[in-house]
């Protein structure tokens, strides 16, 4: 039994995934789910699977480009500016 290799790089996934949420910030809120399944429209089955997709949503979020929120679900967000004082 072969094992599939993904052909998308982790860390691209992740930057397409960062580009999403910021462009979709303060308009709407994406869940994981949201972005995996546009992830796996954009490459295709193939290429990209549910696991790189939420090893890319680890680097994320243990990077702190993104946060999880929970506003009645699950939310991936960019993380609130903090205001200077």
């Amino acid at each position: 039994m072969e094992v599939p290799i993904a052909t998308v790089p982790i860390e691209t996934l992740a930057d397409e995934m960062y580009a999403m949420v910021a462009e979709c910030a303060g308009k709407r809120n994406l869940k994981a789910g949201d972005l995996t399944k546009a992830m796996i429209a954009r490459h295709g089955e193939a290429n990209c699977g549910k696991d790189e997709c939420r090893q890319a949503i680890r680097i994320l979020i243990d990077g702190g480009r993104c946060i999880y929120s929970y506003l009645g679900g699950s939310y991936i967000q960019l993380p609130q500016a903090e205001e200077p004082q």
